[in-house]
């Protein structure tokens, strides 16, 4: 019990803390087109840093390792899909829920791959992206005042998702540097008001691939508290080293309470295309859906054409893929280990947490991210942007490794010149 009193503890200043930020006088809570302010949710958050990062490699022409996006195109099979579907009338909107055909590819890949089953009529819903399809199901499940637990270090468009859905985070660290997730300390997390989870496996930014042993534990969580699991996915052919991934859906007593979501993106290098999906059961299917609907209606036609057209691609395309990005991985863990840094090889994924605690340099990790594409010309992201619990992630960056081997050894030169 002393270890769950912490922990809420801890959550009770952060919340106090995020609410500090948010409390305005009554005389500028409305926005003013002169003067500015905006809505109260707004003070919780900030600008993206990872595309700011992006801006500061552009301006100095530094090599981009921050933001998630390979500099490769997505197969020719894609691209090709695309153009026919441009040129034959594919653009206009579609079915609010996706194209028949792009969610009969989806509901058999889901079946092939993972044994679970989703009418593509009910249960798929395709996406302006992986962000647009977490969002909308946060709207459509949490109240004012619903918590929902954000497994940290995490994507920094969670917790934004979760403040304009209304609700409240709860934060639970993974731990380093295996980044494993204490189950005590996971339990001490949930209470009567959790509504949702999220997790992300293939873990982006650490690389950590959830065990059977987690997820089984976080459903008998779920199941226990009647909490929704939403599970990004978007990583789920990006793997390592004799590592599976396990939808969360797939053990038993999760089917009917987790939303399913991944993306065409990151596995086929088509980041720019914007298309994601989700795989619910009712109600959830229905609950997302309705948001869905009027939030976007319907993602980009002939591109849903495309990536129909890349669930056909043989089987030998993902060991291709496992690969070549463990080529990557290892190159990337190399230079890293070579420029002084502190790191260990991610189980899935391309990014790599880098501990920068060796070099000589006095300040944070934003100090460090802003100087290194300045003075050296490669770009990273801070670490402490990825948690919500303060003081944590200081002394580390992210590195993007989806990259051309080209690219990665010219990071090599600039990195290792110091």
């Amino acid at each position: 019990m002393k270890l769950s009193e912490e922990n809420k503890a801890r959550h009770d200043q952060q919340i106090v803390e995020i609410l500090q930020k948010s409390d305005r006088s009554p005389v500028h809570e409305r926005f003013d087109p002169v003067e500015g302010g905006g809505a109260r949710r707004l003070q919780m958050i900030r600008e993206s840093f990872i595309r700011e990062m992006t801006r500061l490699a552009i301006t100095h022409n530094a090599i981009n390792l921050s933001q998630g996006f390979p500099d490769f195109d997505p197969p020719r099979e894609a691209i090709e899909a695309a153009h026919q579907a441009l040129e034959t009338g594919a653009n206009q909107y579609t079915i609010t829920w996706g194209t028949p055909v792009l969610r009969g590819a989806i509901a058999a890949k889901m079946r092939n791959w993972y044994g679970l089953d989703y009418d593509p009529d009910q249960h798929i819903t395709v996406t302006c992206g992986v962000t647009e399809a977490i969002l909308a199901t946060l709207m459509g499940i949490l109240d004012t005042g619903d918590e929902a637990i954000i497994i940290e270090p995490y994507h920094e468009g969670y917790l934004p998702a979760i403040i304009f859905a209304g609700g409240t985070p709860r934060f639970v660290p993974l731990d380093p540097p295996d980044y494993t997730l204490d189950p005590d300390r996971l339990r001490g997390a949930f209470n009567s008001r959790t509504r949702a989870i999220l997790i992300n496996s293939p873990h982006n930014p650490t690389g950590h691939v959830f065990t059977r042993t987690e997820l089984e534990n976080i459903a008998q969580l779920c199941q226990e508290f009647n909490v929704v699991a939403i599970t990004d996915e978007i990583y789920e052919h990006i793997i390592y080293d004799n590592h599976r991934h396990i939808p969360l859906a797939s053990i038993p007593g999760m089917a009917d309470r987790t939303v399913t979501i991944s993306g065409f993106g990151k596995t086929f290098a088509m980041t720019g295309w914007r298309l994601g999906y989700a795989c619910a059961l009712n109600p959830l299917s229905t609950t997302l859906r309705t948001v869905h609907d009027f939030m976007t209606i319907c993602a980009p036609a002939p591109l849903q054409a495309a990536c129909a057209a890349t669930l056909s691609i043989p089987d030998e395309y993902y060991s291709h893929l496992q690969a070549d990005y463990t080529r990557k991985r290892d190159k990337m863990i190399s230079i890293l280990n070579k420029a002084g840094f502190i790191v260990s090889p991610p189980e899935g994924a391309f990014y790599v947490m880098a501990d920068f605690s060796k070099w000589d340099f006095d300040g944070n990790d934003y100090s460090f991210a802003r100087w290194l594409p300045a003075n050296l010309g490669v770009a990273v992201v801070p670490g402490s942007c990825f948690y919500g619990t303060k003081g944590m992630g200081k002394k580390t960056v992210r590195f993007a490794f989806a990259k051309r081997m080209e690219t990665l050894q010219a990071a090599e030169e600039r990195l290792c010149s110091q």
